[in-house]
């Protein structure tokens, strides 16, 4: 083949970079930032404890159910175009989030910034990808990335703590305003899209309508079966919807001229694997982040505050493992060789807290826990993002990092749901074996007792699934070859295309 020309890239990327962090930022912490407002905005709007989930539950199936239309219409609109209207509409929502002044408006408005962030954060993760093409550049602008969407979660507990106890509940809303206006304004003079990275085919409306309904379906059927029970009417029927309207979906990606998800997306060995390990991963973060935030709030008494400072360590440790490790090592060695041990340091983080009680110390086993589980999230993360969209063609920039939040968003309903079953049988099973020790410890203590006795117990469930991600990635991620399109070479180098053209 000829050589292709090479162009310079436009010199103002790494201020790029800043402005596309701070929007991925948004929406990550967006998703646990109104957990710790949510008792204040439910007594102040007189919501009942029956509608309450409907807060986080209307956020996520919007955020989840439209991932992967966000992710193609920024292919076929232009990924900045869809970078400035998410971060717009996301801004506008949280503002009608801000002043909702019943339940209805409240809910409406979450449903509206899952709406816009499954355009925002696609869009996101694509322009990144199309921009960071050199292997050493790519590296350390997702090392930038992946220690944002692995610690923004513990930075909205951080948050939601200081404004929900220090101003009003609202302010978890309007905080999102700033964040918003700065990207904005780096979208409009900074961010440069590459020419001829976008996508000129039609839009598949019929795989819009199977993917949104099936992924709408199979979220809420997790929600539900946290709520209402694995064997209830209600949770099967969605399960069976989902699983209908997904192979619909895959069917019909088969046969179209122009799909919504070309199937060469996911069934790329390595890329398909890196879909997988990364949902699985998130299974288990977002059972801890549950855990350990009940842990501490209601056993330790700590303020809401306390509990997200709490957190620090796993985020210090997550921005030392995806910046410092991961992005150093990126293009020394393959990307399996930091995914694997990365899994294996966070499973070793997660053993520490099985050996939870009601009187551990933080400084004793949580804080250690947290740094094992921060240095290995961090230097799996990054190299997992990159090789996401790694060797992707650009028209498909945009599809395949929505598959990246669609894992992300379907691992966290299924980690909330899953594991919180499993909390609650095993305390209800430990509170009907050690019913004679109630006289003994007081009805408060007993509580705690078999609460703590129940997290530890889905802990291991997550030792268990990080031990399987881990394996995901040996089996599916170790055995590429050179030149496959989404993995990196054996010297660690991304077969990513040729810088093309900046548009103007």
């Amino acid at each position: 083949m000829p050589e292709t020309a090479q162009v310079l890239p436009d010199p103002r990327r790494w201020k790029a970079l800043l402005f596309i962090a701070m929007a991925q930022l948004m929406v990550v912490l967006d998703a646990t930032i109104v957990n710790i407002a949510l008792p204040s905005a439910q007594a102040d709007l007189g919501i009942s404890d029956a509608n309450r989930q409907w807060v986080i539950t209307a956020y996520a199936l919007a955020f989840g159910g439209l991932l992967l239309f966000g992710g193609r219409v920024a292919d076929l609109w232009g990924r900045k175009r869809a970078f400035t209207v998410g971060l717009v509409g996301f801004a506008a929502a949280s503002a009608i989030g801000g002043v909702a002044a019943n339940e209805a408006m409240l809910l409406g408005a979450r449903a509206l910034q899952g709406a816009f962030g499954a355009l925002l954060a696609p869009a996101a993760l694509s322009l990144l990808a199309v921009t960071f093409t050199e292997a050493r550049e790519r590296a350390r602008a997702f090392g930038v990335y992946g220690a944002i969407a692995g610690g923004g979660s513990a930075v909205g507990l951080i948050l939601g703590g200081f404004l929900t106890e220090y101003l009003d509940w609202r302010w978890t809303f309007f905080v999102n305003i700033p964040f918003a206006a700065f990207a904005v304004a780096g979208a409009l003079f900074v961010i440069r899209e590459p020419a001829g990275t976008r996508n000129r085919s039609g839009l598949d409306i019929p795989g819009v309508v199977l993917a949104t309904l099936g992924l709408v379906s199979l979220v809420y059927a997790f929600t539900r079966a946290e709520s209402d029970g694995w064997t209830a009417g209600a949770t099967i029927g969605l399960f069976a919807a989902a699983v209908v309207l997904l192979g619909a979906f895959v069917l019909v990606e088969s046969r179209v001229r122009h799909p919504l998800l070309p199937l060469r997306v996911i069934t790329d060995r390595a890329r398909g694997g890196v879909y997988l390990a990364l949902g699985l991963a998130i299974i288990a973060m977002f059972g801890l982040f549950l855990f350990l935030t009940y842990y501490l709030q209601v056993v330790k008494g700590y303020s809401p505050v306390r509990t997200g400072f709490a957190f620090l360590p796993m985020v210090a440790g997550m921005i030392i493992g995806s910046t410092q490790i991961g992005a150093r090592l990126m293009t020394r060695v393959p990307a399996w060789w930091l995914m694997t041990p990365g899994f294996l340091v966070a499973a070793a983080g997660m053993l520490i807290l099985t050996q939870m009680e009601t009187g551990s110390s933080y400084a004793g086993l949580i804080l250690p826990a947290q740094v094992l589980l921060g240095l290995g999230m961090g230097t799996a993360f990054m190299p997992a993002m990159s090789l996401a969209t790694a060797g992707v063609e650009p028209r498909d920039a945009g599809v395949a990092s929505a598959m990246v939040n669609t894992s992300q968003q379907v691992g966290g309903a299924i980690g909330t749901a899953l594991l919180n079953t499993v909390a609650a049988g095993a305390a209800t099973t430990w509170a009907t074996t050690h019913a004679a020790e109630l006289r003994t410890l007081g009805q408060a203590a007993f509580v705690n007792e078999t609460a703590v006795h129940g997290y530890a117990t889905a802990i291991w469930w997550a030792v268990g699934i990080l031990l399987v991600s881990a394996a995901v990635v040996v089996a599916l991620i170790s055995t590429h070859k050179p030149g496959d399109a989404a993995a990196t070479g054996e010297d660690g180098v991304d077969d990513a295309p040729p810088v093309p053209v900046l548009a103007h």
